[in-house]
């Protein structure tokens, strides 16, 4: 599978990198994924409202009794909608990572189960956070919103600027458990 352009053109919806619908069905059963022959003709994909807090979401215009239906009865889930983030448009890989967890669902993988993410993991794994502008700016955006700013640590009292959202496990300079004053 290439991974080529995030889409064709700057205005335009997002595109399906060559070669990832081919990859899908090399991957999944028909149990697996019963709505994957389907996609070609009722699969749309478009990008989200930037102020919407997901990556992305898959949209079926059916309620969930009756996508359980058909996926029983191996029919058609009607139209599916993929919308993904803007600031995917500046990250390939990470957005590679996301159409490759919505395509799943929009197939029929509905749950976020073990399958789900050995397959997304497979086909497209995430990104290392050195690797990725989007999820450095996203961990930036959270720590700024944190209430502690700096790390204190109560056996030295060493303190030193907050670069990690969880907590840390050691101080850097006596090297003793965190915790903090």
């Amino acid at each position: 599978m290439s991974e080529g352009p995030v889409s064709s053109s700057p205005n335009g919806p997002p595109d399906l990198p060559d070669g990832i619908m081919e990859e899908l069905s090399s991957r999944l059963s028909r149990d697996d994924a019963p709505f994957l022959r389907h996609l070609p003709k009722q699969l749309s994909l478009q990008w989200a409202d930037a102020s919407d807090n997901r990556l992305g979401y898959t949209r079926f215009e059916f309620d969930h009794h009756e996508l359980f239906r058909r996926r029983r009865l191996r029919g058609s889930p009607g139209p599916i909608t993929i919308a993904l983030h803007p600031r995917l448009r500046d990250d390939e890989k990470l957005y590679l990572h996301t159409l490759v967890h919505e395509l799943l669902h929009a197939a029929g993988l509905v749950d976020h189960g073990n399958r789900h993410s050995e397959l997304v993991n497979e086909i497209a794994p995430a990104p290392k956070l050195s690797e990725s502008p989007v999820l450095r700016s996203m961990r930036e955006e959270v720590l700024a919103e944190l209430p502690e700013q700096s790390w204190i640590c109560g056996e030295c009292g060493h303190t030193w600027q907050r670069r990690r959202v969880s907590l840390p496990q050691r101080c850097p300079k006596c090297a003793r458990p965190f915790s903090s004053r």
